[in-house]
C-alpha cells in the first residue's frame, strides 16, 4: 500500500492527541509530548529499503531521553545500527492494513454479562467492553482520517482473554471506521495480536522496530 506510513502516523497523532507530524526528508517526526515518549521519529521506508545510513545518522543525532525510534526493519537488523544508550524492543512488532470493505463484519454482540459501550470524542471513536463486574475487558481506538483509519491501544485484560472480546472490538471498530469513509485500516500491531489482526483479514506491511533512547549513562 503506497503512503501507509503516513497513513499511520496521520491518524496515530489523531488517536493519541499529538502534535501534527513535521515532514522529514527520511520520515516524520512527532511531538508526543509525554515523559516517557518525548517524541518519536518514523522512517517511511518499508524492510530492505529502509537506509542504514539514515537511521545511524537519526539516532546519533539524538541527545535526549525519551525520544524513540519507529524502523520497518527486524529488531535484529535495527538493533545494530544504534549506538550507546538505545534500549530496543526485541520483540518485532509489524505494520499491518485491511481493505475496509472485505474486512470480517457481524460478530458485534458481546457474551452474557459483559457490556459494551462506543463513543466519539475529537474524531476518536473507542470501544469499551466491561467485565460483569465492571472492570475493563477489553478496549481499543480507531481514528478516520479520510480514505484511511488507524487503530489503536487494542488490548484484552488477562482474565478475559479467549472469549472473542478480542474480535468484537477489532469488528466494532472495522464497522465504525468503514461508516465514516474509511477504505483501508492501518495497525502497528505487536506479537501478542498478530493472530487476531489476520483471522479478520488483515495482512503485514513490514515489520516493525520500536527503539527508546535512555541516554549515554543509561548504564
Amino acid at each position: 500500500m503506497d503512503g501507509v506510513v503516513q497513513a499511520w502516523v496521520t491518524g496515530w497523532v489523531v488517536s493519541r492527541g499529538a502534535a501534527p507530524p513535521e515532514r522529514e526528508p527520511w520520515g516524520f517526526t512527532v511531538d508526543v509530548g509525554q515523559l516517557a515518549q518525548v517524541s518519536r521519529h518514523v522512517f517511511d521506508a518499508l524492510g530492505d529499503e529502509v537506509d542504514e545510513r539514515l537511521v545511524r545518522k537519526v539516532a546519533d543525532g539524538v541527545t535526549g531521553a525519551g525520544v524513540w525510534l519507529k524502523v520497518f526493519q527486524d529488531p535484529e537488523v535495527v538493533g545494530d545500527w544504534l549506538g550507546e544508550g538505545w534500549w530496543v524492543d526485541p520483540e518485532p512488532g509489524c505494520l499491518m492494513t485491511v481493505p475496509l470493505a472485505g474486512a470480517a463484519v457481524g460478530g458485534t454482540d458481546v457474551p452474557d454479562g459483559y457490556r459494551k459501550r462506543v463513543w466519539s470524542t475529537g474524531g476518536v471513536t473507542r470501544v469499551l467492553l466491561a467485565a460483569p463486574d465492571g472492570s475493563l475487558a477489553a478496549r481499543g481506538q480507531t481514528a478516520p482520517t479520510g480514505a484511511t483509519a488507524v487503530f489503536d491501544q487494542i488490548e484484552t485484560a488477562s482474565a478475559h482473554r479467549r472469549r472473542g472480546l478480542g474480535s468484537v472490538v477489532m469488528r466494532t471498530l472495522q464497522a465504525t471506521a468503514a461508516a465514516a469513509g474509511a477504505e483501508t485500516g492501518v495497525l502497528a500491531g505487536t506479537p501478542a495480536g498478530r493472530a487476531l489482526y489476520e483471522s479478520l483479514g488483515w495482512h503485514v506491511e513490514a515489520p516493525l522496530t520500536s527503539a527508546k533512547f535512555m541516554g549515554r549513562d543509561a548504564g
